[in-house]
């Protein structure tokens, strides 16, 4: 998986922005607790398609981002989390167990 580091607050912007061309995709990972672990590692050994560009937030690094995040997309702040987004918008967002990649390649439409 080729992971791109979300670590600043102005990379929102340029998410959405590409977003209008390909799905976007941020795994927000907790790295101390192990629903988090667990559900990034089984996240990781699934095929990932070159059809969706895949952000890492290490959550207890950068809560602010989240936090941005949350508000920016419109959604309720969870750990583990993945949150997808096309055309501008957040059109999906799973947590815990329910994390999986056939389900964000099933809602990215790709």
């Amino acid at each position: 998986m080729n992971w791109i580091q979300l670590n600043a607050l102005e990379q929102l912007d340029l998410i959405r922005e590409a977003s209008f061309n390909k799905p976007q995709l941020i795994f927000k990972h907790s790295t101390t607790c192990s629903i988090s672990k667990m559900a990034f590692s089984r996240f990781e050994r699934a095929e990932a398609p070159d059809t969706i560009d895949f952000y890492y937030l290490d959550l207890l690094n950068y809560r602010s981002i989240s936090n941005a995040i949350a508000e920016t997309f419109k959604i309720h702040h969870e750990s583990p989390q993945v949150i997808l987004i096309k055309n501008g918008e957040c059109t999906y967002d799973e947590s815990h167990y329910g994390i999986m990649m056939d389900e964000v390649i099933e809602q990215a439409g790709v």
